[in-house]
């Protein structure tokens, strides 16, 4: 952990020695630090609201106060299971019914590793740490919300209640960040996207696919549309792949069994050949039909590196507690690519995508971003990572040397490379400042071997090509609804769902108002008419409403001169244009893809 997910782990223990002061029978579950903040699991009759805060947060207040030292232990398991009987982990006393939630935890932890122990005053709780000196060191804290979460995520578990919380080293750190949250709120991309009709979820459909209507579908179509221009220019070759296969090629690749949770369960067939019955699974990803693609013919060093780029659709079975608008959700379009190349064009070809990163940041006006680059642990080879010391220390120098030698701005974790090669997660910032993980970019040097691909050498010889994983927009799911929180639905003119809506003042000028319309769409421009009765100002305030790029006002006036009153969503009134000069004008502008 670093220090701050280390104070916010803090802060739940604080928070659990709170709630057990008020309500003594709570049972606790996990508590851990996430993202911007932390949360604890609890089991309790009393059905929590933000009402109860004010009272938890005062409790929370004492115990900062007495500055109580945290203090670990380590104990036997049978002295664990004894403490966890008697009701004594996760509580300020023993007391009957035992700690049934940290009995279960235990029985996970496996035999042999080391069962340790934090204190703070008379609160006791099972955990592997780290925690802060003690609670004075906290700082500011505040609770935020509660949900329902089933116990480890299993909806035939208990439903637990969930009390989030943040904490920050100052009080003006968390003030800044409670600023942020409230304008997040003003920008949440599931309320934007309801009233910019962008996408729709349903029942009947399903939780996690969404729905996109049309304006949405122009986002995803000029996504498609600068990610396919971009890569042209970049020498990739598009394919296309079916959106299932069989099981034994996901045993090829080691999804199965391994990744076997997060997939959709198998459909079952009886396959006319031979009468025996076949597994086909919805693809979570693309890379195995893409190593098809690869291996389907004869390859040599003069045909690498080869770059296969698809808008795949892959599906994901994300527990329903972890959906989340479009953030998480079980159907996405993803910006995929595989290069294949070799050691030596490795680094030319990373830095390549990188700098496709860049480029796609400057052009979303996005000035803040930092490359997590996630390594492997030594000590989890053959068990979590592909047991290949050497070539895990090969891969991780060179994408080191190469982040490096680029000048951006990365910081290294262990432990969360990918299970085949690192990986570099994008972190970006939106433009109110809440950070957002977009997209990956991995590097496998195990499972192309799996496939048993291979490229004749220069010395008539076979190798096993490297690949390289990436995806810049990640997900039109993802990617979009952080869109819509940075521009906060203000998209740029490019991007803009309706770009223009000519206003005619009165019935006369609506034949002139379709004729510019219709020659705005013969060059591809977005553009509408608003016949409606209304008056000028009400027309005004809906295409605001409705946030349409440019408004074109159209009078008697304006018609006689072949002009229109331009408005923009973001300028207001800019003036009288000859017509013709502004639709030029207009063109280069989206042509460009100017901000």
């Amino acid at each position: 952990m670093n220090p701050l997910e280390t104070l916010r782990h803090s802060c739940a223990h604080v928070l659990a020695t709170a709630v057990c002061k008020l309500w003594p029978e709570a049972q606790f579950a996990a508590g851990p630090p996430v993202e911007n903040g932390f949360y604890y699991d609890v089991d309790l009759k009393h059905r929590l609201s933000p009402e109860d805060f004010a009272a938890i947060e005062a409790e929370m207040q004492k115990v900062v106060t007495a500055q109580q030292p945290f203090t670990r232990s380590e104990v036997t398991r049978a002295e664990a299971e004894a403490m966890a009987k008697s009701g004594r982990l996760a509580s300020l006393a023993e007391r009957a019914g035992g700690s049934v939630f940290k009995l279960d935890i235990l029985q996970g932890i496996p035999e042999g590793e080391a069962i340790s122990l934090y204190q703070n005053g008379d609160f006791i709780d099972l955990c592997a740490g780290p925690h802060v000196a003690n609670t004075g060191d906290i700082g500011a804290f505040k609770l935020t919300s509660v949900a329902s979460a089933y116990y480890k995520g299993d909806e035939k578990n208990p439903q637990l209640q969930r009390i989030y919380g943040t904490a920050f080293p100052s009080k003006k750190e968390l003030d800044d960040y409670l600023t942020m949250v409230e304008e997040a709120k003003k920008r949440d991309h599931r309320k934007l996207g309801r009233d910019l009709q962008l996408f729709v979820f349903d029942d009947d459909v399903g939780p996690g696919l969404p729905l996109w209507q049309p304006n949405g579908t122009v986002l995803i179509e000029e996504l498609e549309k600068l990610a396919k221009e971009t890569e042209f220019e970049a020498g990739y070759l598009r394919v296309r792949t079916p959106h299932l296969a069989k099981e034994s090629l996901y045993k090829t690749s080691g999804h199965l069994p391994y990744y076997a949770e997060s997939m959709f369960p198998a459909m079952e067939f009886c396959e006319e050949e031979g009468g025996q019955t076949v597994k086909y699974y919805l693809k979570a990803m693309n890379c195995p039909h893409h190593h098809k693609l690869f291996g389907a013919n004869p390859r040599s060093y003069r045909d690498l590196p080869m770059r296969l780029a698809e808008y795949g659709t892959c599906y994901r079975y994300e527990q329903s507690g972890e959906l989340f608008g479009l953030m998480r959700v079980r159907s996405m379009q993803m910006n995929d690519a595989h290069i294949y190349c070799t050691e030596e064009q490795f680094a030319s070809e990373f830095k390549a995508v990188n700098d496709i990163y860049l480029r796609y940041f400057h052009i979303f006006g996005i000035e803040k971003y930092r490359m997590r680059f996630s390594t492997h642990d030594p000590e989890r080879l053959g068990k979590k990572f592909v047991d290949e010391p050497a070539l895990w220390k090969k891969t991780e120098d060179m994408v080191r040397e190469v982040l490096k030698n680029s000048g951006v701005d990365f910081v290294e974790v262990a432990n969360e490379a990918a299970f085949y090669g690192p990986k570099i997660d994008m972190q970006v910032w939106s433009a109110i400042g809440r950070e957002f993980t977009l997209a990956t970019n991995q590097v496998d040097f195990a499972v192309p071997a799996r496939f048993g691909l291979e490229y004749t050498t220069r010395d008539n010889t076979k190798a096993t090509p490297l690949c390289i994983h990436r995806a810049p927009l990640g997900t039109h799911e993802r990617f979009i609804g952080f869109l819509i929180e940075h521009y906060a639905g203000n998209f740029p003119l490019w991007l803009s769902p309706e770009q223009i809506r000519v206003l005619p003042i009165t019935d006369a000028q609506v034949p002139k108002a379709r004729e510019y319309a219709a020659q705005c769409r013969r060059y591809g421009l977005r553009a509408s008419v608003d016949e409606s009765g209304d008056k000028l100002g009400a027309k005004i305030r809906l295409a605001q409403t409705e946030k349409v790029y440019y408004m074109l006002v159209l009078g008697a006036k304006e018609e006689a001169s072949e002009t229109v009153s331009v408005r923009s969503r973001a300028q207001g009134d800019l003036g009288v244009k000859k017509f013709e000069a502004w639709l030029e004008e207009t063109r280069q502008a989206i042509a460009a893809r100017s901000r």
